[in-house]
């Protein structure tokens, strides 16, 4: 039987979504990726959701449809953030949004929300006791999920994977889960309060993916400021790990800016803390900040980015940042683009504003419209390839720490992922083979015209020193 797990959000979904991936591989399950999945079909499709814009819910939407349309004697369970919040919405995306293509009501779709999530975990070994064949996986579904008396309290933190199909690095989940109540974001709705990995776990955790020869792990969660274990908070996580452990290093997902304390710093100087940072910003003006309902200042911004310069001389500094905020007029917008223009962000994520129902900002008054918010993005992101350009040229002859990310069986290259998250093309030559994961050192030789706002991005090209 074949499984297809298809991936929307952030990288607390990815690794999600790899967890899954490994328990149906565990019990036998052929996984096929999402081309595959396109061209040969495959029994169960999951689709791990995203909610933090519109377009997130669109996509998710043209997966699903696309899915049973394509392959309708296939089941399809639809979980994630989208689920969370609008289960009704998706249980009725047939008949409501396209019945020519899906039954009403559709037989082989599944949402799976709140404490039945973490049951999907548990259906491989279901599926291969029960002797379940591809033509009876949709009454043995109805059948599992349906039977709410056997179902416990979510574990959120049993979606972990030892393994990781579709990436070279580890992701490790800390924390899940938000306290802020932002104004623009339902990710704190759908996931609720924040929850915390005791740090004994994490670095038992993480102890095994060393072991297992994973040469980094990257720290998730849906807000790791707020990470919290008895009197360790997210720097004490750091130093935790850093010597519970002896050779894998430690990239930081996410992060706010009120994180960068003195603590902080001083734990990101030790040289297994990769060089790379994102900070949610999401505005510079100080006036759209607090309408945000977030808890810092564009001055405090600054302050952060020229801190964590100091600390890690030039790490890649990337960004979050909304267009088109209610109430964000010109000058609360210029004032957003002088702040990138004056911390001169390695890369922008620029987004337009996208109304969240239940959210408080989509009562708002003084909508901006589409067209403007759209404007403004494209003029972030021009900003950003600008500084783009500029990272890559003072990283021209530098050496850097590589984990290779595909091997080169097939090509005169191999692409790897620089330790200050430069995507790099390095040359091989004759029958050399870089494997997947393997740690290298290069040297970073000139910038290379990729396209940057996609995921086979390449910013630079990269020879191999050892």
């Amino acid at each position: 039987m074949t499984i297809s797990v298809q991936t929307l959000g952030c990288k607390l979904n990815q690794l999600e979504s790899e967890a899954l991936a490994e328990a149906f591989e565990k019990e036998g399950f052929r996984l096929v990726s999402g081309d595959a999945a396109a061209n040969a079909g495959a029994d169960l499709f999951i689709i791990n959701t995203c909610t933090v814009t519109s377009k997130a819910e669109q996509k998710a939407r043209r997966i699903i449809r696309k899915a049973y349309r394509d392959y309708p004697e296939s089941c399809v369970i639809i979980t994630g953030c989208y689920a969370q919040l609008k289960a009704e919405e998706l249980e009725n995306i047939g008949n409501e949004h396209n019945p020519d293509i899906v039954p009403n009501p559709p037989q082989n779709i599944f949402v799976v929300s709140g404490d039945k999530k973490s049951r999907i975990l548990d259906l491989p070994q279901y599926i291969t006791r029960s002797v379940v064949s591809p033509w009876e996986l949709s009454s043995a579904l109805a059948e599992w999920f349906k039977h709410d008396d056997e179902i416990v309290p979510q574990d959120r933190f049993r979606f972990n994977a030892n393994s990781f199909s579709s990436h070279s690095r580890a992701f490790l989940k800390i924390q899940d889960g938000c306290d802020n109540a932002c104004t623009f974001c339902a990710v704190h709705l759908a996931r609720g309060k924040s929850i915390s990995l005791a740090s004994e776990e994490i670095l038992s955790r993480l102890q095994l993916l060393e072991r297992r020869g994973y040469g980094e792990a990257v720290l998730t969660g849906v807000n790791i400021n707020q990470y919290r274990d008895g009197n360790a908070d997210f720097p004490g996580l750091l130093n935790i790990l850093l010597k519970g452990t002896k050779r894998i290093a430690l990239r930081v997902s996410s992060i706010e800016p009120d994180l960068i304390n003195p603590d902080f710093l001083d734990a990101i100087t030790h040289s297994r803390i990769r060089p790379h940072f994102h900070l949610s910003v999401q505005s510079g003006s100080d006036a759209v900040l607090k309408a945000m309902g977030r808890h810092y200042t564009a001055e405090q911004v600054l302050e952060a980015v020229e801190k964590l310069r100091k600390a890690k001389n030039d790490p890649f500094l990337a960004c979050d940042m909304i267009a088109g905020f209610p109430g964000e007029d010109d000058t609360a917008f210029d004032q957003t683009y002088r702040l990138c223009q004056t911390a001169d962000f390695s890369w922008i994520h620029a987004f337009p504003y996208s109304p969240r129902p239940g959210t408080a900002a989509a009562k708002l008054p003084h909508h901006v419209p589409e067209r403007i918010a759209v404007e403004r993005v494209e003029r972030l992101l021009a900003l950003a390839n600008i500084g783009r350009e500029q990272y890559i040229k003072r990283q021209s002859g530098k050496q850097f720490e590589t984990i290779i990310e595909n091997s080169a069986e097939q090509s005169s290259y191999a692409a790897g992922l620089t330790e200050n998250y430069l995507r790099v093309f390095i040359p091989v030559s004759g029958n050399e083979i870089l494997k997947q994961g393997t740690t290298i050192t290069c040297k970073i030789i000139s910038p290379y015209n990729g396209d940057y706002a996609d995921d086979s991005r390449v910013d630079a090209l990269a020879e191999k020193i050892s």
